[in-house]
């Protein structure tokens, strides 16, 4: 039996206009962005739909506006194929809260509003600290942990083979930029970022996170979700908190989740939200699997028609 897997967009797939088609087709893609807007207690379905960019990308927007896109997506594919059968979600950063709403863990409206906040606490960190990311192309992990052993930063970001993301304090980033070309890297840029995202610089905002989440209430995923920081599936409702506030500081292990799931047996993967990034990080990891996407009207089409074929 072919095995599917839900993959859900983090950070810095933000686009305005995302969102917008799939609002002015389908009746429920309105109601969920309008659900959305009374559950936040503002206009979060208009940052989707016409920004600013500036409003967009703000951490506290960014966030519960990508988680919310990815949930759209996940309702009409459902609506649009009844049928369909998935066996375990994973989403990166910020879409492992996404992955585990779509695995009935925890409910949309609580997923929403906590991502909506961990975003704001992640912001308050960014601005007491001064923080930097970089992308590093073409070096393998193994020197790629040599070099922030040696500058002082951190693995953020293991995506795929071949593309790392580091982060750290900001006056660091530079010396292993360059050090990670002299140790061969293809490419090495600092990333349009706010701050050190999954480094040590993200602590203060793990206490306020741990205790949002002591708030809610976390059921038995239906399918196996996977944890960013182990790679593994989650375990029982009591290690999924803990895991989460991990997560803010720790390395995000997308392709060691996509690996594990592919040594299980799935086949199929299907990107939910907007843009495109775990589809080409899945096109890295593994040429021969089968990867869908929902972003928007023309690709849900395309995603039901595969399905259905």
């Amino acid at each position: 039996m072919s095995k599917t897997a839900l993959l859900f967009a983090g950070q810095g797939a933000q686009a305005v206009g995302m969102g917008r088609d799939l609002a002015a087709t389908f009746p429920t893609a309105r109601a969920l962005f309008d659900q959305a807007n009374a559950t936040l207690g503002y206009d979060l379905a208009t940052v989707c739909f016409d920004g600013p960019e500036v409003e967009l990308t703000r951490t506290e927007n960014a966030q519960p506006a990508i988680y919310l896109v990815g949930w759209v997506a996940f309702k009409l594919l459902q609506e649009q194929v009844p049928d369909l059968a998935f066996h375990a979600t994973a989403g990166l950063s910020l879409g492992e809260f996404t992955a585990l709403a779509a695995a009935g863990s925890l409910t949309f409206e609580d997923g929403l509003r906590v991502v909506r906040l961990r975003g704001r606490f992640m912001q308050e960190a960014c601005d007491i600290t001064r923080g930097g990311m970089a992308a590093v192309i073409g070096l393998d992990e193994e020197v790629t942990r040599e070099v922030c052993k040696l500058t002082g930063v951190t693995l953020a970001n293991l995506n795929c083979p071949g593309q790392i993301v580091i982060s750290g304090d900001l006056d660091r980033i530079p010396q292993a930029i360059e050090m990670a070309k002299a140790r061969g890297a293809k490419r090495a840029i600092p990333l349009a970022v706010a701050g050190a995202y999954h480094s040590p610089l993200m602590a203060g905002a793990q206490p306020k996170l741990a205790a949002e989440l002591d708030r809610l209430c976390f059921a038995p995923p239906c399918v196996p979700v996977l944890a960013n920081v182990t790679g593994q599936p989650h375990g029982g409702p009591a290690e999924i908190p803990r895991l989460l506030v991990e997560q803010v500081t720790g390395s995000v292990r997308w392709e060691a989740s996509i690996r594990h799931l592919l040594a299980d047996g799935f086949t199929r993967f299907i990107e939910l939200g907007p843009g495109g990034a775990l589809a080409g990080f899945m096109k890295r990891i593994d040429k021969t699997a089968q990867v869908l996407n929902v972003s928007d009207v023309p690709t849900l089409a395309a995603t039901v028609a595969a399905l259905r074929g």
